[in-house]
């Protein structure tokens, strides 16, 4: 038997009877919990169709359009891909050395110094679960207004919501995703195939039908498709260009979505990179394409596809290409695809929630952290998750730009918990073991290259989406986003009680150095020695029972 310095994984005796995976978990310091039931195609399609592409342009061009309108849409989204895909690529060898559903609270810890990882670990975590709800609120909330243009259109605009209704109905489709996600995970695996084919048929149906129905007055020159620059927000036309990113950048996000599947997948230390990069890429130049379509078939009168009594800019380009009937066959199947988004969206958000509560990050962490026995699902993980976004949407009744901060939220508290744990990989000494997917000496260019971007872009969120707003057309992103930042300081440093006291970072990462400590003790001697062996082979026995 080899005398090396022993894995966990490789003492045979503890972990004869667990998969890879399995063993692979253990050696990271928790036991397995779900059925791995999710393949790397079924992975692929949780990342996938949380981007959603078409719903989710649907729900955020209002943030293209007036910025800059069909160049925006083009050329802004052409802009973005490459900086969209060094964060994949840079999230996807850190997902590939240590896939876990923590995952970037993890990392943070693992590689920042004793004196800052418990801190930083905290931030990520408290960073990465609002953004990750934030995003269901978003999907969930742009869902709610999709129905509402549906029944706008189908009334012939003699129907026009009000925000009380818009969130009854925003209401009714989180509690519907929260019992989709409560149940079985074999079954929420086998409907991400499902996902990904609409996804798909959806945007061939855009690309390929939007030219042919288009009457010709709404047609658009080459000229003004790819040229043209209208600027309706009052900004300078660079920073208003630069304001139209939040589209693509709302759109391809999430890419850590895969990574707290992870723990339900097979083969996850491939399976977690490839569905993290490839449906970045993959959304990346498909969303190119049907944002190409939209801007040769959309007309001239921008100003009247944003305020259209249908109230949904999209829907408003549909209408006019395809009429009443069309565009209603059309949005249905967009409202399903999104509709899917959200539960997949839930889906991740509720594994999130779940692993901090593991380590004890959240209030309530006891109860958060159960396993129904039934399901094997964290259906309480799923219910908080889904009243916190509740509580989100509430921000609609201070008006649109409240509403918006939603969007930017998102996009801002998942910046911020990917950039974190990618700098500590360098900035800190830290043992760093690349697992199968690696970029070799390219990792550092592209790390610099993704954090970069995320930090510039997380400040340039930050600004409204006019210059001469009020008080009701301000950015809440700020206030929410650092309220609950200062919320989960508070929460740390609070005297006697406060995670600082008794927060020592993932519980999992404390397993692996315990039982490393005791691998170490015989490393020089010989591993025959059968009672050292049985040690360890103990605790790792013991933590698969715990």
């Amino acid at each position: 038997m080899d005398s090396a310095k022993p894995n966990i994984a490789q003492i045979e005796d503890g972990t004869a009877s667990l998969s890879t995976d399995e063993a692979f978990l253990v050696s990271l310091g928790y036991k397995q919990e779900f059925k791995r039931c999710f393949s790397k195609v079924e992975l692929f399609g949780v990342s996938f169709s949380i981007i959603g592409l078409v719903p989710s342009i649907a729900s955020a061009c209002v943030y293209a359009i007036p910025n800059g309108g069909p160049s925006a849409m083009v050329w802004g989204w052409a802009t973005c891909v490459p900086f969209l895909a060094c964060i994949g690529l840079a999230m996807g060898e850190l997902g590939s050395a240590m896939p876990t559903s923590g995952g970037l609270y993890y990392w943070t810890f693992t590689f920042s110094s004793p004196r800052w990882r418990c801190l930083l670990s905290w931030i990520v975590g408290y960073a990465n679960t609002i953004g990750l709800i934030a995003g269901l609120a978003s999907v969930d909330y742009g869902l709610a207004i999709q129905v509402m243009a549906a029944a706008s259109i189908g009334t012939d605009m003699a129907f026009t919501p009000t925000t009380a209704q818009t969130f009854g109905v925003y209401a009714a489709l989180l509690i519907t995703h929260s019992i989709i996600c409560s149940i079985g995970t074999r079954f929420l695996a086998r409907m991400q195939n499902v996902y990904v084919l609409l996804n798909i048929l959806l945007i061939l149906a855009i690309v390929v039908a939007l030219p042919t129905a288009t009457p010709k007055e709404f047609r658009n020159s080459a000229n003004y498709a790819l040229g043209n620059f209208t600027n309706l927000s009052g900004w300078t036309d660079g920073f208003a260009f630069i304001l139209s990113f939040l589209t693509p950048l709302w759109t391809i996000g999430a890419f850590d979505s895969s990574l707290h599947i992870s723990e339900e997948a097979t083969n996850s230390q491939t399976a977690v990179p490839f569905a993290m990069i490839w449906s970045a890429v993959l959304a990346g130049f498909l969303g190119w394409g049907v944002n190409v379509a939209l801007a040769f078939n959309m007309g001239t009168d921008l100003e009247g596809i944003v305020s259209n009594e249908i109230g949904q800019p999209l829907a408003t380009i549909f209408f006019n290409s395809f009429g009443k009937t069309g565009t209603l066959v059309l949005w249905s199947f967009l409202v399903i695809v999104q509709f899917m988004m959200g539960s997949s969206t839930l889906l991740a958000s509720s594994r999130q929630t779940f692993a901090f509560a593991r380590d004890g990050g959240l209030p309530l962490s006891r109860f958060i952290y159960r396993m129904n026995s039934y399901t094997q699902t964290p259906v309480n993980g799923v219910w908080v998750a889904a009243f916190f976004a509740l509580m989100l949407g509430l921000l609609a009744f201070a008006g649109e730009s409240a509403l918006s901060a939603i969007f930017t939220v998102a996009v801002i508290g998942l910046y911020v918990s990917y950039s974190i744990p990618i700098v500590a990989r360098f900035v800190f000494k830290n043992s760093f073991k690349p697992g199968p997917f690696h970029l070799g000496r390219y990792s550092l260019p592209i790390a610099t290259v993704a954090v970069s971007w995320m930090t510039f872009m997380s400040v340039v969120f930050l600004f409204p989406l006019e210059p001469s707003a009020t008080a009701n057309e301000m950015n809440y992103s700020v206030v929410v986003f650092m309220g609950v930042l200062f919320f989960s300081l508070t929460y740390y440093f609070f005297p006697v009680y406060g995670g600082i006291h008794w927060f020592k970072g993932p519980a999992g990462v404390l397993r692996q150095e315990e039982l490393a400590e005791k691998a170490q003790n015989f490393e020089s001697e010989s591993i025959e020695d059968s009672a050292k062996v049985d040690e360890v082979v103990t605790g790792v026995k013991e933590l698969e029972r715990d």
